[in-house]
């Protein structure tokens, strides 16, 4: 992987925006200001530095549990893969610095914020967390093929070979060295 990933702290810009796709695809996006700040010896205060403003995009579950959390003014910190898209306006070329996150929380060192778990609804589910249920019964695992036991899985058909096999599984690690 070549991703190039960042994470920045700034403001909500803009109010979420949530849409669905053509394919059922849920989006939330916002647009992001983070402005550096710096200490100018010269007037011996902190003064703002250049702000920079960035596209943040959310799918699926995610889109949900942001566009119900996020308000514009916000500050908040994101985590995620970041690109750029170029296109072509009225006005000539422009560039959009797009942060696809992977995480997006609000910023606890300016206020406080109280979680509550996203559950109950399958839209809001991960799909990196799934795992695979196990079979209600043998039959249903024989039928999926799932079970080490099956009676008619391809051990079966091997015969003497396969008793073989269990009698070198059983040996020792060093007795086969």
């Amino acid at each position: 992987m070549n991703d190039l990933t960042m994470t920045v702290a700034g403001w909500v810009a803009t109010d979420p925006r949530h849409v669905v796709g053509p394919t059922g695809t849920h989006l939330t996006s916002f647009r992001l200001a983070s402005t550096s700040r710096y200490f100018d010896r010269d007037k011996n205060e902190w003064v703002d530095g250049q702000t920079e403003w960035f596209t943040v995009r959310t799918f699926r579950g995610a889109s949900i549990t942001v566009k119900d959390s996020i308000e514009k003014g916000q500050p908040v910190v994101v985590q995620g893969r970041f690109r750029t898209n170029e296109w072509e306006a009225d006005s000539g070329p422009r560039t959009d610095l797009i942060i696809d996150a992977v995480s997006v929380g609000h910023d606890l060192t300016r206020g406080i914020a109280k979680f509550t778990r996203a559950t109950g609804d399958p839209a809001l589910e991960d799909p990196r967390a799934k795992t695979p249920e196990p079979p209600a019964s043998d039959a249903d695992a024989v039928a999926t093929g799932e079970s080490a036991e099956d009676p008619f899985g391809p051990d079966a058909a091997m015969g003497d070979e396969a008793e073989g096999d269990e009698a070198v599984q059983d040996e020792p690690v060093g007795a086969l060295a």
